[in-house]
């Protein structure tokens, strides 16, 4: 069933906002899914009986969204599905991605002891060989994962492995262990999928991964959280907005 376009001149909601909400409608259908470019914004605005600059607007919120996809001198479709993150947003995936309107489910929760390695052990500020909780995830859509996850806790926050991670890790440490995530330390580069990674992520090994090593600290600047985030290349991007 198409959405009617049309929208309410009397209403109170303004109309870049009723406008969006009609393109959020439009593009669940199947055709718009499939690759069909929307209408034309002189043709949507004549159609509304509104200006370009409203239509323009509300389109922009959903290109910055990465939900549509516009390019000069072949009109606006739909952007195929992935997930776009900001450099600045670090807080829980499961939240960031909820907050976005995106379904997801978790195809792997492993919780196990090990002693901390080097890198670990640097990156956590904890001696060699101290016994650390590890929490591995693997997201992504029904058709696939997407996203796996090693994260490192520090002893301090006293977890004990038995929480239930289905929920938002973050919410978990705040609630549960009155410890605040504040600051993160990133860095990311790209790197090749090996065999394990391939297998974990339905890929084939070789392929493109953006790979994450984040570094989460109290407001005392105190390691909480290690995490290594591997992601496929071809279903996630970070941006960065710059200000001068």
């Amino acid at each position: 069933m198409e959405t009617p376009i049309a929208i309410d001149h009397n209403s109170h909601l303004p109309l870049h906002v009723q406008v969006e909400n009609l393109l959020r409608e439009m593009i669940k259908e199947p055709a718009y899914q499939n690759g069909k470019l929307l209408p034309k914004e002189v043709d949507l605005a004549k159609r509304l009986g509104i200006s370009r600059n409203t239509i323009r607007q509300a389109t922009n919120k959903l290109v910055h969204e990465n939900l549509l996809d516009r390019k000069k001198g072949v009109g606006t479709k739909v952007l195929k599905k992935g997930v776009t993150t900001k450099l600045d947003n670090w807080f829980s995936f499961s939240k960031e991605m909820h907050k976005k309107g995106i379904d997801f489910k978790n195809y792997k929760i492993e919780v196990s002891w090990v002693m901390a390695d080097e890198e670990v052990t640097s990156a956590l500020q904890v001696k060699k060989g101290t016994k650390i909780l590890k929490l591995e995830r693997l997201k992504g859509y029904d058709e696939g994962p997407f996203v796996y996850f090693i994260s490192y806790f520090h002893p301090r926050v006293g977890m004990t492995g038995n929480e239930d991670f289905n929920g938002y890790l973050y919410d978990i440490l705040e609630n549960d262990y009155h410890t605040v995530p504040s600051i993160s330390k990133e860095e990311i580069s790209a790197m090749l999928a090996d065999s394990k990674l391939a297998k974990l992520l339905a890929m084939k090994s070789g392929e493109p991964i953006l790979f994450r090593k984040r570094l989460v600290c109290d407001p005392g600047d105190r390691p909480i959280e290690y995490n290594l985030g591997y992601y496929r290349a071809d279903k996630f991007k970070y941006t960065i907005d710059i200000k001068r």
